[in-house]
């Protein structure tokens, strides 16, 4: 009874009493949490609208996607994982303390595209003109780190109006960093450059260390100095446009891959290249089914090449009766047309195409084509991905405009190229392979493993009018009969087959069947290199 009543009293003791100083802590503490949960809430609003509407409006008004709409067409629906969003420079000076932005003029993160991890980088021209300051640069650089730590490809969305001038050295330093994660990342993980409004000063060069650069006709601009220093320098008046359009660079230049009609199509085209190509070095080249049948024969390739070996054809036609389904994603399309580089699949494995064009110049091989080829060669091998090479060249680019500038070093790029690569070499000569240019298109000599030619080839050290004129010289009456028997001993493939240096002489009907029967075999091939710091590939 005792107990009871001294219960009884404790309870209305306890009603009577104020909350403990615990509850009054718990309330408080509630409360400066809900405080901190809207003001994170609203630097993410801020973050996400970037320069704020009125600058979006204008983005818009110029044909260009804000960063993050970017970003939204690029990767799968749902995939991206921001870092860094609520990054802000810390720079003091010139008045900046009070002009922040939240993000600080770039979105990073990572994604998925066409299922499979990417890092990507897209800056915000409406924060700051997407300058780059030393925070913005800490934010390219640590998604760049990760690629490299996780072996996925970088893609930079480049929209900039160069170096923030309040940071002096600072962004200098930045640029700096950036360009050191390029290099070492090259030939490790892919890096795709997408130029989609200005791109100067120091900025031009993480792009051009990138292995590939897209650009959008009419919004993107790529210059080390624009129009108004060259107008001061060298007195000469030239447009935004006619100095680093998108013209000049994917025509003159070589300094950009391709370029095209507005953002969704350069995001678009750019998903498309990243399915051909591996997540890094240190995977095999990209696989996709296909229902197109392995052993398909083509019967328009037996009369595809004229009997005539001055008339053109197109080497693209080739290319497209023999890759799956027709397809495939050409790189600089519009620079050293004489040569074909692009990427394909055979037999559902990505492969990267090399063809010489009879119809552009006869398919010779000049300085622009050598280092459009070479470069490309070695972009497949550093990927592990097989080469297939279409031979058909009449020779190196003759004349005084070539040989001043460098035709023999550049030249020696392509040799270098095909020499070094390990990956699995297969070359087919459909027609003509003159002299030192025979050499450079993944000869046998040059560690080719698989050299095919069609009946149509023509192997030997010259044409034959040029041999007679050479051998001849002294006798002109009796070149017409020397050039028909020089016809009759090299205008064909059978001397070079007899030599070992062909392993056979195909019907061109059944190419595609001969080359996925190689590359199955070829997939367990090893070969390496000599052991050394680097080469010495000449420049």
């Amino acid at each position: 009874m005792m107990r009871l009543n001294v219960a009884r009293a404790a309870s209305r003791m306890a009603l009577r009493m104020p909350p403990p100083v615990l509850a009054r802590g718990y309330a408080t503490a509630n409360t400066k949490g809900e405080e901190v949960k809207a003001r994170i809430e609203k630097k993410r609003q801020a973050s996400e609208l970037g320069g704020g509407t009125a600058r979006i409006a204008t983005q818009h008004e110029k044909g260009k996607l804000t960063a993050r709409e970017r970003i939204s067409l690029l990767l799968d629906p749902g995939t991206f994982r921001e870092y860094d969003a609520f990054v802000e420079h810390q720079c003091t000076d010139f008045g900046m303390a009070s002009q922040k932005i939240t993000g600080d003029g770039v979105v990073t993160g990572v994604g998925k595209v066409n299922g499979r991890t990417t890092y990507v980088f897209s800056q915000d021209f409406t924060s700051f003109g997407g300058s780059l300051s030393r925070t913005f640069a800490a934010k390219v650089c640590k998604i760049m780190d990760r690629a490299m730590q996780v072996g996925a490809p970088v893609i930079g969305l480049n929209d900039s109006g160069g170096a923030r001038i309040q940071e002096g050295v600072d962004s200098l330093a930045g640029y700096c960093e950036i360009f050191q994660r390029n290099v070492l990342a090259s030939g490790v993980i892919p890096q795709i450059s997408l130029i989609m409004g200005p791109c100067a000063g120091g900025a031009v060069y993480s792009p051009a260390l990138t292995d590939f650069t897209f650009m959008v006709r009419g919004t993107s601009y790529l210059f080390v100095t624009g129009p108004d220093v060259v107008k001061a320098v060298t007195n000469e008046t030239v447009t935004q446009e006619e100095l680093g359009g998108a013209h000049p660079h994917t025509r003159k230049s070589g300094v950009a891959h391709d370029a095209f009609d507005n953002d969704v199509v350069a995001l678009a085209s750019t998903r498309e290249l990243l399915s051909y190509l591996p997540q890094s070095n240190r995977e095999p080249a990209a696989l996709r089914f296909t229902a197109d049948p392995v052993d398909r024969a083509d019967a328009a390739l037996d009369t595809l090449v004229p009997s005539d070996s001055h008339t053109a054809y197109d080497i693209k036609d080739v290319v497209g009766r023999i890759v799956d389904d027709g397809r495939f994603f050409e790189i600089m399309p519009d620079f050293a047309r004489n040569i074909v580089v692009a990427f394909a699949r055979i037999g559902g494995q990505s492969v990267g195409v090399v063809g010489n064009q009879p119809l552009v110049s006869s398919g010779v091989l000049d300085i622009d084509a050598s280092v459009k080829a070479a470069r490309f060669v070695r972009f497949c091998d550093a990927f592990n991905i097989p080469l297939i090479t279409f031979v058909d060249v009449p020779g190196f680019l003759p004349g005084t405009q070539q040989e001043h500038g460098g035709i023999i070093r550049e030249g020696a790029k392509l040799l270098y190229a095909y020499a070094e690569a390990t990956v699995p070499k297969i070359a087919i000569t459909t027609r003509k392979a003159y002299g030192g240019a025979q050499c450079v298109m993944s000869s046998k000599q040059l560690r080719g493993d698989i050299n095919f030619a069609w009946p149509t080839a023509e192997l030997a050290v010259m044409g034959a009018k040029g041999a007679v004129e050479i051998l001849w010289r002294n006798k002109p009456d009796e070149r017409k009969a020397a050039e028909e028997e020089y016809n009759r001993l090299f205008a064909n493939p059978l001397p070079a087959a007899q030599r070992g240096y062909l392993d056979d002489i195909i019907k061109p009907s059944t190419t595609r069947r001969r080359i996925i029967e190689e590359l199955e075999i070829l997939k367990h091939k090893k070969l390496t290199n000599p052991m050394k710091k680097h080469d010495n590939m000449p420049l």
